[in-house]
């Protein structure tokens, strides 16, 4: 083998080394280049997350306040429903002893009215009636 072909395989393997060396580099900056669209995207996409997070945590904090809101209202009106009832059953009971009042004083009129039976019955048709 002579001293020209032996440089001319040296030269070819040096450029070929080289042309590898490059080709490796070019591949290693596409990854390089993959990698950060990749981290991009991925950072885009956690934002959008946390946004969307973040609307959920305040529409949820929001129907909290407005069940506690409800829930009051509800307390409250159950409380003026009890009092209303302890109203209601307080007049009745009252109501219920002007009708006892009213037919002690029928049987006392009756006793002392000498036109009007003792049977009381006449008096019962009028209280009906009325």
């Amino acid at each position: 083998m002579s001293t020209g072909a032996i440089i001319a395989i040296v030269v070819g393997a040096v450029v070929a080394l080289i042309l590898i060396t490059l080709a490796a580099r070019a591949a290693r900056e596409r990854r390089r280049d993959s990698r950060r669209d990749e981290a991009r995207e991925l950072r885009e996409q956690a934002r959008a997350r946390s946004v969307a997070a973040d609307g959920a945590r305040a529409s949820a904090e929001e129907q909290s306040a407005q069940a506690r809101r409800a829930e009051a209202e509800a307390e409250e009106l159950a409380a003026k429903a009890r009092k209303d009832r302890v109203l209601a059953e307080r007049e009745r009971i009252e109501a219920e002893q002007h009708s006892v009042l009213a037919r002690d004083h029928h049987d006392e009129a009756r006793k002392l009215d000498p036109d009007v039976s003792d049977s009381g019955q006449e008096e019962a048709i009028a209280v009906d009636r009325n």
